[in-house]
């Protein structure tokens, strides 16, 4: 297989399916199955990747966006064959569907992908959240977006963080600069690292969701870059995708 899959399951909630990708072999940067055809080792393999991934997901298509580090949010977006890039209108960081079998694409390698799903099952949004997003409250932000569409509550929402680039990793040197005082909390002056764990659960917290309902696969994708694509640990690797769909 080209794709390794770490698959996760909201509690009590078999409706919503979530997966996430991890590297399938370590040798060089971009081996282990990238999906991104920018951040690829070439078309065909690229191609092979992402039809594994849908193969082993029972999918045939998915939902994809261009990833523009901002907080913008698509709904009910069109479906991508896995041999197809998206739409060059489909500039955005989050997507939202309540259609069944609609899987919702995230790409990373560091940034955090981050999936929410209702309790009825009946809607799911994905988020792409680099720490730009969070510096935006994109995950306060996407939510109460994905929660106003479609009428519903967030006390009413899961969400899970997907592996991503973790507290002792996340060094930002010129901190006061990048980020401002408003993010002071987060940061670790002895080691100028910043929390983004932490500071996404937050941000889902104070949109509304119950601390209680907001998960994390707590993957270190720099520490573990042998497992997962890292972009601080080599700038020139693949991308590793995530997945939310509420089953047919």
């Amino acid at each position: 297989m080209a794709v390794r899959l770490l698959p996760f399951q909201f509690p009590g909630l078999s409706a919503v399916r979530c997966a996430f990708q991890l590297r399938a072999s370590a040798g060089g940067p971009l081996d282990g199955g990238s999906i991104s055809f920018t951040a690829g080792p070439g078309l065909q393999e690229v191609e092979a990747s992402r039809r594994d991934f849908l193969a082993q997901c029972g999918l045939d298509d998915w939902c994809e966006i261009n990833q523009v580090h901002g907080d913008r949010m698509i709904f009910e977006p069109e479906r991508v064959a896995p041999d197809a890039q998206p739409s060059p209108e489909a500039n955005a960081d989050g997507m939202a569907t309540s259609q069944k079998g609609r899987a919702l694409l995230v790409k990373t390698a560091d940034c955090q992908p981050l999936l929410v799903a209702h309790r009825s099952g009946r809607f799911v949004a994905a988020l792409h959240v680099g720490w730009r997003g969070n510096r935006m409250l994109f995950p306060f932000t996407g939510v109460r977006a994905f929660c106003g569409h479609y009428g519903i509550k967030p006390a009413d929402c899961l969400a899970v963080r997907g592996p991503s680039l973790g507290p002792a990793k996340a060094e930002f040197i010129h901190f006061a600069k990048e980020w401002g005082w408003y993010f002071r909390s987060y940061y670790d002056a002895r080691t100028q690292t910043v929390d983004l764990w932490n500071m996404t659960r937050d941000q889902l917290a104070q949109a509304g969701i119950p601390r209680g309902a907001i998960y994390g696969i707590d993957l270190c994708t720099g520490t573990n870059s042998s497992l997962l694509f890292s972009y601080r640990a080599d700038h020139g690797c693949g991308r590793q995708g995530s997945l939310i769909w509420i089953a047919e």
